[in-house]
């Protein structure tokens, strides 16, 4: 019966992590509507200057065998995989959404360290995926 507390305390059986779309979609809109359109389809306003187009943010689980790419979208976010966009790299927002670190599941079921901006994030662009 000691055993359960020691698992609680030592962060082993942690709640999952809360998931805030409607969070989510007011990030989107303030940060990255502006290339990716704020129907997420990639015709932002910026997007005829970008050299890259913004890619279609709705279809990325359907260019992924129908699976959402957490991982990658993750690392494109906060800068750890850079993409080339527009002569330089996409916008690193790993900064702007630095502070409360937390633990999501990728794809492949493994944990990624992030942080919860970018898991509401996260949550908000799966509810958009269109089969």
């Amino acid at each position: 019966m000691r055993l359960i507390p020691l698992v609680a305390a030592l962060g082993l059986a942690g709640p999952a992590v809360a998931q805030d779309a409607l969070q989510g979609e007011a990030i989107f809109v303030f940060y990255c509507a502006t290339c990716h359109g704020t129907d997420a389809a990639g015709g932002g306003p910026m997007s005829p200057s970008l050299v890259v187009p913004p890619a279609d943010l709705t279809t990325l689980a359907a260019r992924n065998g129908d699976v959402f790419p957490t991982a990658r979208v993750v690392m494109r976010i906060d800068g750890r995989d850079p993409l080339i966009s527009h002569g330089s790299m996409m916008p690193v927002y790993g900064d702007f959404f630095a502070g409360t670190d937390v633990a999501t599941k990728a794809e492949t079921g493994q944990p990624i360290m992030t942080s919860q901006p970018i898991v509401d994030l996260l949550a908000y662009l799966e509810g958009l995926q269109q089969e």
